[in-house]
């Protein structure tokens, strides 16, 4: 989307469009656009002189239809003309339903029904962007498509195989641009660690830590401060890069005791991430001690996090021998990644049986082979 279609977005334009005032609504139009007085009257129907005089208040344009007709020439939704009519009021209430529906979609999406998420986002995005293109580009509605946009990458991200996970980054990415675009810290900051995990997932890991850095960074509050860290824990453990992830760790357990626990930020989480962490940066007899302890409850821990963790500990769990309890965990994780759908925990399943436990690995590559055959329908 290029971001001439943004201009009604920015805080200069809210400040001008607060006013409802033609003549500075007119002057910031051209000044956007690089547009002369003649240039503005040819596309709105008037002389320079007439432009000339609105601009400078010594005439003023109140009819309704003409009012109509130059917020649909500046690409503006009638309302912010002080203008209503049946349409208009459609679109006022599809924004304050596409809030309720990202809202409810991360519900969803957190209770382990990441597919209902999907089909709640992939309409409402397409009609945002269909409203997009049509000219109704103001700072509320680009907000709710960037909101929207991440919602859907970071659902796609729990049901898509790997190898297709490039989708759910690449959507999560879609909605950072605009969130980039608005300047808006608390959205940024969300956008950056979602797209930064899709990242990690998709199996660009360089690219990951440095978005979750970014979003450490900018992170306005110790809330968003603590969640960005967690992810990049992960991401750091998976690079490799030892020192930095035991210093994620450190500032994120610090953080733990003062925010609030969520789904993502949790003893719970932490745990899991240490063990793979651990295992990922050449520790494993650490993570093995890591293991036998006990795994940290909370009333924060999702169906996803909890397969999560089934797979790390079955993977620790055979490095220290015991193929019995991996088993027992790993089968957990089998039945429980099939009933939330969760095909990338399968394929996690698989690479860790492999030739170790064969008649796992073959029970999780028929699961998600069924799982497949699902989403192809």
């Amino acid at each position: 989307m290029p971001h001439t279609l943004w201009h009604w977005a920015t805080p200069q334009a809210e400040a001008v469009l607060v006013t409802r005032d033609l003549g500075p609504i007119l002057r910031f139009y051209r000044q956007i656009h690089s547009l002369s007085q003649a240039a503005l009257g040819d596309l709105l129907g008037y002389d320079k002189t007439y432009v000339s005089m609105v601009e400078n208040g010594r005439r003023t344009i109140d009819d309704v239809p003409s009012r109509r007709r130059i917020a649909a020439a500046l690409c503006l939704p009638p309302h912010a003309l002080g203008v209503t009519d049946p349409s208009d009021a459609d679109h006022v209430a599809m924004v304050q339903f596409g809030n309720s529906t990202v809202r409810l979609a991360e519900i969803v999406r957190q209770s382990g029904h990441a597919t209902e998420a999907v089909a709640e986002l992939w309409p409402l995005v397409a009609r945002l962007e269909a409203q997009v293109a049509d000219g109704h580009a103001e700072r509320e509605l680009l907000t709710l498509l960037a909101g929207a946009r991440v919602g859907l990458g970071v659902a796609l991200g729990h049901v898509l195989p790997e190898e297709r996970l490039v989708t759910a980054a690449r959507w999560t990415g879609q909605g950072l641009a605009i969130a980039r675009y608005l300047d808006d810290p608390d959205m940024c900051s969300y956008a950056l660690r979602m797209h930064g995990n899709e990242l990690r997932k998709a199996g660009l890991v360089g690219a990951a830590v440095d978005r979750l850095h970014e979003a450490v960074a900018v992170a306005p509050d110790d809330d968003g401060r603590a969640s960005a860290l967690t992810l990049l824990a992960r991401a750091a453990g998976e690079l490799g890069d030892g020192t930095l992830f035991d210093m994620t760790v450190r500032d994120n357990r610090a953080l733990l005791e003062q925010v609030a626990h969520t789904s993502l930020v949790n003893p719970f989480a932490l745990h899991e991430i240490r063990m793979r962490g651990l295992v990922a940066t050449g520790r494993g007899d650490q993570a093995v001690r890591l293991a036998g302890e006990q795994s940290p409850a909370t009333s924060a821990i999702t169906p996803q996090w909890q397969v999560i963790e089934h797979v790390t500990a079955g993977r620790v769990l055979l490095l220290r021998g015991d193929r019995t309890g991996a088993a027992d965990r790993l089968a957990v994780a089998i039945n429980a990644a099939r009933v939330h759908r969760l095909p990338h925990q399968l394929q996690r399943v698989v690479r860790i049986t492999g030739r170790v436990l064969p008649a796992l690995c073959a029970r999780a590559s028929q699961s998600l082979e069924r799982l497949r055959r699902e989403m192809a329908a």
